[in-house]
């Protein structure tokens, strides 16, 4: 029983009945919309992978198209941008290295060809899933030169811990030099 500060004055039992049952109410109306939301949140995002819904097949990257070995690494786009090309592989990322100038708008497409991996630049806005199937489009600008590290973050086998590449970001002078067909990776330096 709920008592007040006057002595001897007590809360009659329908009282503290009525008022409970209200609350038991609202809070489960509440809950109710909440578990609704989520539902109604996460049916929706499934149907729909969080960055940009282009589907690939990925057991003929390799053949042809925008993902072919000869298409893959660093491409200067006709208004002075950049397209990086990569795949994810089991424990590996291919090409292992790209590379790009500074104060250039870089834009990664991605893909996998087999489990669902991470791709992630520290120290940039570029954080995001590469699924198979998929691509995944990300755009950041380096503002420094330097050797960027990208480690896979999601957790692919055995070999995860060895997925990594990098980006080489060089001055904006040197990079004409370094891709002069506008099409490049470090491998071919």
């Amino acid at each position: 029983m709920i008592q007040h500060d006057l002595p001897d004055a007590i809360v009659p039992k329908e009282v503290v009945a009525g008022t409970e049952k209200r609350w038991f109410i609202i809070m489960g109306a509440m809950l109710a919309v909440m578990m609704t939301v989520i539902v109604a949140t996460g049916v929706t995002n499934a149907l729909h992978p969080p960055s940009n819904v282009e589907t690939v097949d990925p057991t003929t990257l390799h053949l042809g198209g925008e993902f072919a070995e000869s298409n893959l690494g660093t491409a200067v786009d006709p208004d002075g941008s950049l397209t990086v090309r990569l795949v994810a592989e089991q424990y590996m990322f291919v090409p292992s290295c790209t590379l790009v100038p500074v104060d250039t708008p870089v834009k990664f497409r991605l893909t996998s060809t087999d489990v669902i991996h991470g791709f992630l630049l520290p120290t940039t806005n570029v954080n995001t899933m590469v699924v198979p199937g998929f691509v995944a489009e990300v755009r950041t600008t380096f503002s420094r030169p330097g050797v960027y590290n990208m480690p896979c973050d999601e957790f692919c086998g055995d070999g995860h811990h060895g997925m990594w590449a990098r980006v080489n970001v060089v001055p904006r002078e040197q990079f004409p030099k370094l891709a002069p067909l506008g099409r490049t990776n470090c491998a071919k330096q």
